[in-house]
Order: C-alpha cells, then sequence, then structure tokens
C-alpha cells in the first residue's frame, strides 16, 4: 500500500436501499472497491455521472460537513447529501491528516456566511463576502491549504479564471509538496493537466483510470481551440 492518508474505499451495498436513486448511477452502481495511488485523484465525467455523489460521500466519511468547510464546521441550510457516505468503508494509512478542507462550489456562500458566524476576536473573519466571487474563492484556499492535509474540492474552477485556475494548481502543487492529498471532482482541463495525478473517469459506466488526453474536458477544448470556426458554424447555423 501507499502512505496516502485515504488509500482506498469500499461499499457495502447491502446498506444502500434498493429503491436508492444511487443505484440508478451506472459508474456508482457497479462500484465496489476504489484504490488511491497519487497524492492527487481527479474525478472526471458529464453532468449526473455521480463524480460529485462519490466525493461528496467520502468527504462526509472523512468527517467533514455535507456543505463544507473543515471538521469544525457543523450546520445544514439544506439536507441533500445521499446515503452514500454510510455505506462507505475507508482504507487509511498509518499516518493522520493535520488539517483539511472540503470545498464545495455550490455551497460556498453558505460556508463564507458560516465562518463569518464562527469568528471571535481571537478568529477573526477572514470576510469572504467582502471580496468577488473568484476571489473570495482563492483567499480561501490561501487561507485554508496547509501541509499534511486532506482536502476534497468539488468543481473548484467554477468562480476562477483560467489564470486564477492555474494559481490554484500552484497552490495544490505546493501542498501535494508538503504531504498533502487531495480528491477533485473537475471539468477544467487546466486542473486536470497537474504532473503525475491519477485521473478517473466516470464516463464508461465504470469508474476507471484514463490518461489526460482521453478526458472530455481537454478533447472539446482542444477541438474548440483548433477548429473554432468550423465547429460555430455548425452549431449555430440555422
Amino acid at each position: 500500500m501507499n502512505d496516502l492518508f485515504i488509500q482506498s474505499i469500499s461499499i457495502d451495498w447491502e446498506k444502500i436501499k434498493r429503491g436508492s436513486y444511487l443505484r440508478k448511477l451506472k459508474a456508482i452502481r457497479r462500484l465496489k472497491t476504489l484504490v488511491f495511488q497519487n497524492p492527487v485523484t481527479f474525478f472526471v465525467g458529464e453532468n449526473g455521472t455521480g463524480k460529485s455523489t462519490l466525493l461528496e460521500a467520502l468527504a462526509i466519511a472523512s468527517g467533514f460537513n455535507p456543505e463544507g468547510g473543515t471538521k469544525n464546521y457543523s450546520f445544514s441550510t439544506y439536507d441533500s447529501h445521499s446515503e452514500l457516505w454510510r455505506a462507505l468503508r475507508l482504507g487509511r494509512g498509518f499516518q493522520r491528516e493535520n488539517w483539511g478542507y472540503f470545498l464545495r462550489a455550490e455551497s460556498f456562500y453558505n460556508v463564507a456566511t458560516k465562518e463569518e458566524d464562527y469568528s471571535d476576536f481571537l478568529h477573526p473573519s477572514k470576510r469572504y463576502h467582502e471580496k468577488s466571487h473568484g476571489e473570495s474563492f482563492l483567499a480561501l484556499v490561501q487561507d485554508q491549504f496547509r501541509s499534511n492535509g486532506l482536502y476534497f474540492l468539488d468543481e473548484p474552477e467554477a468562480a476562477l479564471s483560467p489564470q486564477r485556475q492555474l494559481a490554484l494548481l500552484a497552490e495544490i502543487w505546493r501542498c501535494v509538496k508538503e504531504e498533502s492529498q487531495f480528491i477533485i471532482a473537475t471539468h477544467s482541463p487546466i486542473l486536470l493537466g497537474l504532473p503525475g495525478a491519477q485521473i478517473l473517469t466516470f464516463d464508461s459506466g465504470t469508474v476507471r483510470p484514463c490518461a489526460y488526453e482521453e478526458t472530455g474536458s481537454y478533447q472539446v477544448t482542444e477541438m474548440f481551440l483548433n477548429h473554432r470556426e468550423r465547429i460555430l458554424k455548425e452549431l449555430l447555423e440555422e
């Protein structure tokens, strides 16, 4: 085995209700075990394939609040997470992380609000709401990403320009060199270019490894950049 904080997962399908929508997600319903091989693992695939569902379950099973934040966050704005986390068994390494964060693009506003509620004299608020969406995202990353950390990121590129995505990539790389582990669901061809990352695609009805150039994010972006006029003509003509 490796020295990652989370080395593998297994799913006990007996704990999932027969009528659960999880059994309708092809890639998820066929998943029994999964081994993490690198400090950074990317989940890729079309919308609705289950990548964010699995990421969310991993984060909750690891002790994080379903809507995001550190392990110290405990609140609920809207209970929408699946039962998958209850069926997950985490294969842990001997080492334990010193810090961690679950970043969800869709609930970042709620987490930023809660950060202000949790602040006090000794822990002043970072006042993320006073920054633009993209600036607050990157500020949070710079505040919360530390060495020996365990991080779950769900579509972190959502609020970031291409330049800021490069900045995020650099922050991830810095933390990886300081013994951190990341599991990330993304559509960003920029983030997916991180050297040495494990890329798992959900698109084929199974969760399987794939090369960077095999990802839909790369292929669609590359095709558009190289054949923009032809694609727009075909797409937009009546």
